[in-house]
């Protein structure tokens, strides 16, 4: 019994030893992260007081607090924010949606790889201001050509990803699933997808980030809402802390989407080790 109760001991002292080394490792980790943007930040307050440079062009970082609390305050920026974070959402979907569909086709076939693969690589060298003339054309200056631009966006990397992992997915592991009789759907749901599953989330992240990137391009089709609308809009009244407001939080939110994806991607990879 008391050897049993000192096991315990141990084991239970060894966990939360182990916790805290955890909880000390991610602290040291956001400290580390967080150090360049304070720097920079601090550099560029203490350049713009100094009257290194006009303030005109690159306002201070006190001046982009100050236009966060306007738009904050009149509630303007809460509509800008959420209007854009719901076309990169829904347009995200169906671009990955539809990137996954075709890149598991394209991945698993090498027939329909040799027709389909080509033209898909030759669409992805279009810039995404190219798209927009087409797009408008085609669906007018309502919320449908903004989030399908996203969607082209997303598509792209996320096609791109899954179709090479699957073409290049462990032969073994194939041969493996159809010797337990696995075929088709079940081979790849079981087998196939699995094994290729960070390869799965990394091009979900890159279409996440790429669907971000387009929603500027996006919010310039007679848009009256949303940061890429901001971006314009500031830019046109001259208004430079705006400006520099919708570029942070641009780069903030699409940070954060990484983030939450991240985690998800480290939760399901975890119940599948």
């Amino acid at each position: 019994m008391t050897v049993t109760g000192d096991v315990e001991t141990v084991a239970g002292t060894g966990a939360k030893d182990g916790r805290a080394a955890g909880s000390r490792r991610r602290w040291t980790s956001a400290a580390a992260a967080l150090s360049l943007p304070v720097v920079v930040l601090a550099a560029w307050q203490a350049a713009a007081s100094s009257g290194a440079y006009s303030t005109a062009q690159l306002p201070p970082p006190l001046s982009v607090l100050e236009a966060l609390g306007e738009l904050a305050g009149d509630g303007s920026l809460w509509t800008h924010i959420a209007i854009s974070v719901q076309r990169v959402l829904i347009g995200f979907a169906a671009g990955a949606g539809l990137g996954f569909l075709l890149g598991a086709v394209v991945g698993l076939s090498p027939a329909v790889r040799a027709v389909v693969a080509p033209s898909i690589a030759a669409l992805r060298a279009v810039p995404s201001l190219a798209w927009v003339p087409l797009l408008v054309l085609w669906l007018g200056i309502g919320e449908g050509p903004k989030i399908t631009l996203v969607a082209i966006g997303s598509f792209f990397p996320v096609y791109t990803t899954i179709s090479a992992a699957l073409a290049h997915a462990d032969p073994h592991l194939v041969e493996v699933g159809r010797a337990y009789g696995l075929r088709g759907g079940g081979l790849l749901g079981r087998i196939m997808l699995p094994s290729v599953a960070p390869a799965i989330f990394s091009g979900l992240r890159l279409g996440l980030a790429q669907g971000w990137l387009f929603l500027v391009a996006a919010e310039l089709i007679a848009s009256s809402m949303g940061l890429g609308f901001l971006l314009t809009d500031s830019q046109n009244t001259g208004r430079t802390d705006i400006l520099l407001l919708a570029i942070l939080l641009l780069a903030a939110l699409g940070k954060s989407c990484d983030v939450v994806l991240g985690l998800v991607e480290r939760r399901i990879l975890r119940t599948h080790r």
